[in-house]
């Protein structure tokens, strides 16, 4: 069984992906942490994450760097958004995630373009979703509470460049697949949005079993 969750940054994908998996007792990919990796280690290569061939080089990065703290870093999710425009990086990744969905038994992955373009053969699709500006309160309350100093107006422009680098990017953007389920978490709270995806996927998978 093979579950893609999408959606724009903040929108609670990655935490209701890690509930799907441990419900459903399946492996989980947080595909984003892959680009966050490259755009990380192009910085550590002084290389510009605009830069095809330099993001591209940094697709060879170590497998130990996928432990660093520092992808977690507001400014590492920034590099990863511009390294994922270039279709070579996008290429590059591919086979890694697509193998990761096809592994016996099936996989939660969650991303930008995983139900269209990595598993569009997923056996359940999400798109979860919130207006930008409640995605940048999220987003700026985890940083306040982690002792980051960052005014509101900053986070919301830059959920609002991300929303712009992933939606018109000409390789896979990001996009609502047709047979995906829409999940606004807008007005749930995170065990409100996590019940709900459950149901919708069950319901889904209810549907392709008759």
């Amino acid at each position: 069984m093979i579950i893609a969750v999408d959606g724009p940054t903040a929108s609670g994908k990655g935490t209701i992906a890690r509930a799907l998996a441990e419900h459903f007792a399946l492996p989980v990919l947080d595909t984003g942490l892959l680009y966050r990796a490259v755009g990380y280690q192009t910085q550590l290569d002084h290389g510009d994450a605009d830069d095809a061939a330099d993001a591209l080089a940094a697709c060879d990065f170590p497998a130990s760097l996928l432990g660093d703290p520092a992808l977690r870093y507001e400014t590492t999710g920034g590099l990863a958004s511009r390294v994922s425009v270039h279709p070579q990086v996008r290429a590059a990744l591919f086979q890694r995630q697509r193998d990761f969905a096809n592994q016996p038994g099936g996989a939660v992955l969650d991303g930008r373009d995983i139900g269209t373009v990595i598993a569009p053969h997923a056996d359940a699709k999400l798109f979860v979703t919130a207006s930008a500006e409640e995605r940048a309160r999220r987003r700026h309350a985890e940083l306040v509470s982690r002792g980051v100093e960052v005014g509101y107006d900053v986070v919301l422009a830059d959920i609002h460049a991300r929303d712009a680098r992933d939606t018109g990017r000409a390789d896979a953007p990001l996009l609502r697949a047709t047979d995906a389920d829409l999940l606004d978490t807008g007005d749930l709270t995170i065990g409100g949005a996590v019940q709900r995806a459950i149901a919708l996927v069950e319901a889904r998978l209810s549907r392709r079993s008759m």
